[in-house]
């Protein structure tokens, strides 16, 4: 679908009435809208007063790492733990933008041609393990430890994509509450950037990072527990709800 755009969401709208009756989608299981990427590349710091409470300049250029397939799991799917990175899991609200088409070297104004829509994200993240070096893999790429979801919006229906609420509450708790104008660098000048190095296929995904309330920079700090339900929302797409469970 994603390779084909607005021609596939035509194609969708002038298809015929199916014989099935509606089913409503809170009885439906959903998977991630993207299963598996070519690429997911996440940004550290995009949001100035997240750099202030995390103690970092605020970047010049966009902070990149990654994560991969194995992280993704869709809406309600569990986040499980293991024992190894317990310690300090940590929640992160974004914004994820999903590539429609193959991108090299685009620039800033074309760049929202490439994009085939957005996603809400969770970029769940052991902090004890990321900061033991300076490289982030090992505290990011965790089984399970990006929540994608609860399905992709087409750009028609975001026009702009930098004046979305963005929140994520912990059972039930509002610990981030911003808005994607806040970012450093938006949408268009990520998928430009990355695309100067990194050609981006169809379906890669970029998360775009978090507001400031992340349960690190807590005091005291607020890590998440088994148990724990938590809900990313963004203004225009919907909500993403996973819970927490312990590897067993």
């Amino acid at each position: 679908m994603i390779p084909m755009g607005a021609d596939m969401v035509s194609y969708l709208q002038g298809a015929p009435p199916s014989d099935e009756s509606p089913r409503p989608v809170s009885g439906l299981r959903l998977l991630a809208p993207i299963l598996k990427p070519d690429k997911i590349i996440c940004v550290g710091l995009n949001y100035r007063d997240h750099a202030a409470e995390s103690g970092q300049a605020v970047p010049e250029e966009p902070i990149l790492f990654a994560k991969f397939r194995n992280s993704i799991v869709g809406h309600r799917a569990p986040v499980r733990v293991p024992r190894a990175a317990a310690a300090q899991v940590d929640y992160e609200a974004e914004l994820a933008v999903v590539i429609g088409r193959a991108a090299s070297r685009v620039s800033v104004g074309a760049a929202p041609a490439y994009i085939a829509g957005y996603t809400c994200a969770n970029d769940v993240s052991a902090r004890d393990l990321q900061a033991r070096v300076s490289q982030w893999l090992h505290g990011k790429a965790i089984d399970t430890f990006l929540p994608l979801g609860p399905w992709m919006v087409t750009p028609d229906e975001i026009p702009d994509p930098q004046s979305l609420g963005i929140r994520c509450t912990v059972n039930g708790e509002v610990l981030q509450d911003s808005n994607t104008r806040e970012m450093i660098f938006g949408p268009a000048e990520l998928v430009s950037f990355i695309s100067q190095t990194i050609t981006l296929l169809p379906g890669d995904v970029i998360s775009t990072g978090t507001p400031p309330g992340v349960g690190s920079a807590r005091k005291p700090p607020r890590f998440l527990k088994p148990g724990d339900l938590v809900v990313v929302s963004v203004e225009g797409i919907g909500e993403l709800e996973n819970r927490v469970e312990a590897e067993a």
